[in-house]
């Protein structure tokens, strides 16, 4: 073999084994055991792990399904569609989510983040198990408007399916509850604990005076429903945002948070007091992702609050409405708010579809 032919064959010796590169450093994350780890400076979740211990094989299975786009009618969109993992799992460059047929849902997706201390999901609270949320978005006629059954029939019909299940739950037998546990066990490893603010708490790094300041401004003026290390209190809160009328499946309606699940008048505009956390990658911001910058949330609780029978009483200051922020004092929060990204979280393997 001549030296052209020699070098010919190392090259594709070389690029046959860049391309195995990426198959490889899956497989080595797969090969990875997989523990949930309590967060040291974190409360207790409210998940119950004794019901749903996560598995190596059990987070496989359900990280295999939530990047599966069998889950929805036509084969389109998977859960990961809508859960970006550099989004920090939300729904980037939409401000509502957009669903199969590109057919515009409700609201902006929520970050699949830090879930074992949830209670209850989705912005109005309308599903009480983690185990049971999947089933909302899969039979939504505008998100992936298929039938949790129809799913279950094409994983049956796949042997590769069949063996993630044997060795997940010890038979090959692909059921309902097994379907919601495995998925289950993939978003409870969503967690993001990671941040600059995180190592602050654990004295592992210093803040600078301005992220000092912002903590300090934060603490006095919004801690009240970001509260604690998860930034959300889990309550649910008309923060004065002026109703929208937006059209789905044809029919104009207005969103009115918590109500549409409780029916109660005393919950109209009411919605989940979201996490504070990787607002860096988040955007856009509230419900309905109406907000594109930070600096229109801030603008929004300085000078923008609309008040109504069921605005947040934090949000009746002295006559008026709303939480005085001078420029100052929002430069100072920008600040702050950057400390709570976790780019480790974001770019963590193996929560990652390839």
């Amino acid at each position: 073999m001549n030296t052209h032919h020699k070098m010919r064959w190392l090259l594709y010796l070389f690029y046959g084994w860049l391309l195995t590169l990426p198959m490889a450093c899956q497989r080595a994350v797969e090969e990875l055991p997989i523990q949930w780890q309590q967060p040291p400076h974190f409360p207790k979740p409210a998940y119950n792990f004794e019901r749903n211990p996560i598995t190596t094989a059990g987070f496989q299975l359900g990280k295999r399904l939530f990047y599966d786009t069998r889950l929805s009618r036509d084969n389109s969109i998977s859960c990961g569609s809508c859960h970006i993992q550099s989004s920090a799992f939300t729904h980037h460059g939409h401000d509502v989510s957009h669903g199969i047929d590109d057919q515009l849902t409700l609201r902006n997706a929520l970050p699949i983040m830090n879930l074992a201390w949830h209670d209850a999901f989705g912005w109005d609270g309308g599903v009480f198990s983690l185990d049971l949320f999947a089933i909302s978005p899969i039979e939504a006629h505008n998100e992936m408007d298929e039938t949790l059954e129809n799913v279950l029939n094409k994983l049956r019909k796949d042997p590769e399916y069949r063996n993630l299940f044997r060795r997940a739950f010890g038979s090959e037998e692909i059921t309902t509850a097994r379907f919601l546990m495995a998925l289950a066990q993939f978003q409870l490893m969503a967690v993001s604990a990671n941040s600059k603010y995180d190592r602050y708490l654990q004295g592992l790094t210093a803040f600078s005076a301005l992220e000092k300041e912002g903590l300090r401004i934060f603490e006095q003026k919004c801690a009240a429903c970001h509260s604690g290390v998860l930034f959300t209190d889990l309550q649910y809160r008309n923060n004065g945002l002026p109703p929208r009328r937006v059209r789905i499946e044809g029919v104009d309606s207005t969103d009115t948070g918590r109500h549409r699940v409780t029916l109660l008048p005393e919950d109209m505009f009411k919605f989940k007091v979201p996490s504070l956390r990787n607002l860096r990658y988040t955007a856009p911001y509230m419900h309905d992702g109406r907000f594109a910058t930070l600096r229109e949330v801030l603008d929004h609780y300085s000078h923008g609050v609309m008040d109504s029978p069921t605005l947040d009483p934090l949000l009746r200051q002295a006559g008026g409405t709303g939480i005085p922020l001078s420029e100052e004092e929002k430069t100072a929060l920008m600040a702050f708010l950057e400390t709570l990204n976790d780019e480790s979280f974001v770019r963590d393997p193996r929560l990652s579809e390839f």
